[in-house]
């Protein structure tokens, strides 16, 4: 049934100095789940007069969060106390992971992370799954169900790590192959080609990956980089001919335009050279990687670069707090970020990266209605802050460092309302 969205409406452009402000519109919505009209209230046409409406007054409309790198698997360890990655992966990571491989479990669990998701305003991701593809498979029919935008894969992992999150050359590609051909482009599912990181692949793993990535018609390819010192120094052990961990994933065809790398903290110049002339896209995880003590990553030489909570490292599902965290970040690496940057990163910014623009990331006529309903007073920190806002730059800079799950009233997929 055809709806309408009543309220104020923020909306972007090109870029995130094009922003739009209406502060009495309207958003118009197809049974189809796609957006029909939007602007001003009073430029309504009359075919819609007789549309149900929500009137959601003063709060702001505007395109749901996308999480560029979040990880399935890990919704029960937020804030699991490691020495560093390498230690925390150990122990918290990779037992979790194992549990996966039991689809009645994997299953479950999906429809309690979209849900969570939706909570938290999140209305697409790229995520991890474990190495099992029962997992992969859970997670990609829990969003089908839902008519989400969503991109995952079974993870690749062949050594160092224990044996129950072990795949091998050969099931990880037979079961990345498989995902591909049932998920791939089936509704709004997307897949990637997924190596963990460098460390837990053999060479023999990582050549498979790039030959995977090459087979599988779209897909992107998800993996780590350059998080921790640590990690840096065991891919020089184990790599020790290659120049840097980039050349690494270079050497096995795996840094493409098609290619996301999170974190991509200690990156050399040449590194960081190679990464923007492929067109790879670096992944910022600011919780996670405060909190870990992996590093501050500047936005300095990276060229194309996407926002995420990278759940469970990150501490919280919310965009909204990964928004502040990574203008905190930046503020200590160089460089005073504005909201409408932020939040233009985490809508269409990161649509772009994860080569989903043409559907969803903004209020665009013909897209899915992907839509948060956020409550700008949802506190009364918030409220009280609310009272000193002068302009909708203001108020949105007061949500991405003040707000949390509490200020979003409301969230759609496709036009359905999820929360």
């Amino acid at each position: 049934m055809t709806k309408l969205l009543i309220g104020q409406i923020v909306a972007f452009g090109e870029t995130a100095q094009d922003l739009s402000h209406d502060t009495r519109g309207a958003i118009a919505i197809g049974d189809d789940g796609r957006i029909l009209f939007r602007g001003p209230l009073s430029l309504l046409p009359r075919a819609f007069d007789l549309t149900p409406r929500e009137d959601y007054g003063e709060q702001i409309l505007m395109a749901g969060f996308i999480d560029a790198h979040i990880h399935f698997p890990q919704n029960r360890i937020l804030a699991a106390a490691a020495v560093d990655l390498l230690d925390w992966l150990t122990r918290y990571t990779f037992p979790e992971e194992a549990l996966y491989a039991d689809p009645t479990y994997a299953a479950a669990a999906a429809t309690t992370f979209l849900n969570t998701l939706y909570r938290y305003g999140t209305t697409s991701a790229l995520a991890f799954c474990s190495s099992h593809k029962a997992c992969a498979e859970a997670l990609f029919e829990a969003a089908a169900k839902r008519n989400m935008a969503l991109i995952t894969g079974k993870t690749l992992m062949d050594r160092n790590a224990i044996p129950a999150v072990h795949d091998t050359v050969e099931s990880g590609a037979l079961d990345t192959l498989a995902l591909h051909k049932a998920f791939h482009g089936k509704g709004r599912l997307r897949h990637a080609v997924t190596p963990r990181f460098a460390v837990t692949s053999t060479d023999a793993q990582l050549q498979s990956a790039g030959e995977l990535l090459r087979q599988c018609k779209g897909a992107l390819m998800q993996t780590h980089l350059s998080e921790s010192a640590g990690e840096i120094a065991f891919v020089k052990q184990l790599f020790p001919n290659d120049q840097d961990y980039t050349a690494v994933y270079e050497r096995f065809g795996l840094v493409t335009d098609h290619s996301l790398f999170a974190h991509g903290i200690h990156l050399s110049p040449r590194e960081l050279s190679a990464l923007n002339e492929a067109g790879s896209i670096v992944m910022h995880c600011p919780t996670s990687n405060t909190f870990l003590g992996s590093g501050l990553m500047p936005f300095q030489g990276r060229t194309k670069l996407a926002l995420a909570t990278d759940i469970g490292g990150g501490t919280s599902y919310s965009m909204l707090q990964t928004m502040g965290e990574a203008y905190k970040v930046q503020m200590l690496t160089g460089r005073k970020l504005k909201a409408a940057e932020l939040f233009f990163m985490s809508t269409l910014g990161n649509a772009r990266a994860l080569r989903i623009d043409q559907e969803t990331g903004s209020i665009a006529l013909g897209k899915f209605a992907d839509i948060i309903v956020l409550n700008p007073t949802a506190t009364p920190v918030l409220a009280a802050r609310h009272k000193l806002s002068n302009s909708i730059e203001d108020v949105l800079f007061a949500l991405a460092l003040l707000g949390d799950d509490r200020s979003i009233a409301a969230t759609y997929v496709a036009g359905e309302k999820v929360y």
